[in-house]
């Protein structure tokens, strides 16, 4: 054979094992809900309430038991899953106002840019809640960035804080969805502007009364945090939401089939205000917050109908959780309190939403990729966290040092090649409690703060002394070990003051 041809065959064989290589790389599914609880699934013992679709995800994968949001409120834990870098690090991460500007350094290598990297393409649909734009917020009315495209996204469609913050429009990568520029959209979260009725002057107006704060501008009969004026024919409609994001999820994965892609589906299910499609209202006989439930397991069946329908199942990589644990009531008098029916949100766990107790991380989290991850339970500790470094590995893409600083590769565990845990997990809370995981034991460090939240009635695990709980004896987090037991919690306090003095942990 003559060199040139040689070199010829040789440049397409390659570029043909370059082909196959691409094509093995697996499609990652991520749906991330919002408030979701360890009991809120009948996979993990609801009774009162069933969900089939994330049930046969959990059947055909990895059910995790003792896995955990690295936070126990929704800011910090999306920065961190995005950044493999603890948000406790960085000042400015408690739950952002809906004008913060983007919290993501552009310069941040990210679990998206991870995969951009290594030829993937790269969505996200729902709750953003990470700021947009630069310092001093977005100009809501022009191109709003730097935001997703800028860290690592090729595609994405926001809301752009929650779904109980102004502005409530939608953000399809650098502009907002169907704005008349002579009705432009303004914000402050400051004082009011503009002459919208609020849930404060006008609650004859609501559909749904506000119990605690969520009470300035009306926008679709419910009140929220904020204030706005403008943008009309922008405005989202709270009861059509789940249909236009599981939609646009569809959508991007339609387009996306020949693959590699990635798409980072952030559910506003089931966080408030829990308003769901009239197909769902009524349904579940546990209230609003209960029909949302039903609406998240509709919202997972339809992609799940969609990977079927395209031939995508056996090359995807299905992951579902949530950002946090559960909250009835946060602050809408919805009936989800007097609706509960015996219904565990939390299921054995202590505590819930903005908790340092268990149940404020402890979350659902389901491994789903027929013929490469064995189904069944396991009870592996497990940080989302270690998802950044976990998918770098996945994809070839190996990680410099500094980057995802407190991400370790735990991509067999994630498959469930491996029991091995987790050397230990950090948690933390709203009021900036860690909480420190090793083995069967838990220290939670010593803090101030109430007791109890009284507006959501929910135990913060707060307190002056240290703790110290054996989650294998007590998974409820009832009895303080700490007294009878100094050694060891001298030796985890130590362990999470050096953990939290270094800038990086792995």
């Amino acid at each position: 054979m003559k060199p040139a041809l040689f070199l010829l065959f040789s440049s397409l064989c390659l570029l043909g094992q370059s082909a196959v290589v691409a094509q093995q790389k697996p499609n990652i599914v991520l749906i991330y809900a919002d408030d979701l609880g360890y009991g809120d699934i009948s996979c993990n013992g609801a009774t009162k309430i069933r969900t089939p679709n994330i049930d046969r995800v959990a059947r055909e994968g990895l059910n995790f038991t003792n896995a955990h949001a690295s936070s126990s409120t929704c800011t910090p834990s999306r920065y961190t899953l995005l950044t493999g870098a603890y948000a406790w690090r960085k000042t400015g991460t408690g739950i952002a106002p809906g004008d913060a500007a983007l919290l993501i350094p552009t310069d941040r290598v990210t679990m998206p840019g991870i995969l951009q990297k290594a030829g993937y393409k790269t969505g996200v649909v729902g709750k953003w809640h990470l700021g947009l734009g630069p310092k001093g917020g977005p100009d809501w009315n022009g191109d709003i960035k730097p935001g997703p495209l800028e860290i690592g996204f090729t595609y994405s469609f926001l809301l752009p804080a929650t779904g109980d913050r102004v502005p409530c429009v939608y953000v399809e990568n650098h502009r907002i969805v169907n704005l008349d520029p002579a009705d432009p959209v303004q914000v402050s979260y400051k004082e009011p502007i503009g002459t919208e009725p609020t849930g404060k002057d006008h609650p004859e107006l609501l559909k749904m009364l506000f119990s605690h704060g969520h009470d300035q501008t009306i926008i679709n009969g419910v009140s929220r945090i904020g204030y706005m004026s403008g943008g009309k024919s922008a405005r989202w409609v709270d009861e059509e939401m789940a249909d236009v994001l599981t939609g646009k999820v569809n959508q991007f994965i339609e387009t996306s089939k020949s693959g590699p892609f990635f798409v980072y589906f952030s559910t506003h299910d089931i966080h408030v205000p829990r308003m769901p499609h009239s197909r769902f209202a009524g349904k579940s006989g546990m209230g609003p917050r209960g029909d949302a439930i039903l609406q998240l397991d509709w919202c997972v069946g339809e992609v799940m109908k969609t990977l079927d329908r395209l031939g995508l199942k056996d090359n995807t990589m299905v992951i579902i959780s949530s950002d946090n644990g559960p909250v009835v009531d946060d602050g809408y008098k919805d009936q989800a309190v007097e609706k509960l029916n015996g219904h565990k949100p939390a299921g054995p766990l202590r505590g819930g939403k903005y908790s340092a107790f268990d149940a404020g991380t402890r979350v659902p989290f389901i491994v789903r990729w027929p013929g490469k991850v064995k189904p069944g339970i396991s009870d592996a500790l497990f940080s989302q966290v270690d998802l950044a470094a976990s998918f770098a590995e996945l994809v070839g893409q190996p990680l410099a040092k500094g980057e995802a600083p407190d991400s370790f590769n735990s991509l067999t565990t994630l498959l469930g090649t491996t029991k091995k845990s987790r050397e230990y997990v950090i948690e933390h809370a709203i009021n900036g409690t860690l909480s420190l995981i090793r083995g069967n034991w838990k220290y939670i460090e010593p803090s101030g703060g109430p007791i109890l939240n009284r507006e959501t009635n929910i135990e913060t695990g707060y307190a002056p002394q240290p703790q110290l709980y054996n989650l294998q004896t007590d998974l409820g987090e009832t009895k303080n070990l700490a007294e009878s037991n100094p050694q060891l919690t001298s030796e985890l306090a130590a362990l999470l003051k050096t953990i939290r003095e270094k800038g990086n942990t792995n």
